[in-house]
């Protein structure tokens, strides 16, 4: 579903197929990605999938780790969630100095 603004073009969500060409990734992959808890759908089942937000954000750099260091599944999980987490210490540290 597209919403079109003056401006630009505001994705709201992909579906599977759409997020798989975003990405430039089989859908094998995506859905290994959701098995994983990489990626959370709206939809129960692949064929009705959407993807939004942070989910499209993820799917690029689950692919990107895939791609560029060969990282499977399981350990983009694992990349992923330690990456956040440094964020978010990092955030806590920012809040702590400025005081």
């Amino acid at each position: 579903m597209k919403k079109t603004t003056l401006q630009s073009d505001i994705v709201e969500a992909l579906s599977l197929q759409d997020l798989c060409r975003f990405c430039q990734s089989d859908e094998t992959w995506v859905i290994e990605l959701v098995e994983h808890g990489v990626l959370e759908p709206v939809g129960s089942t692949s064929g009705n999938w959407r993807f939004v937000g942070t989910s499209i954000v993820r799917a690029k750099k689950a692919r990107r780790l895939n791609r560029d260091l060969g990282i499977n599944a399981a350990g983009v999980a694992l990349v992923l969630d330690l990456l956040e987490e440094r964020e978010t210490v990092l955030r806590r540290l920012a809040q702590y100095e400025a005081i």
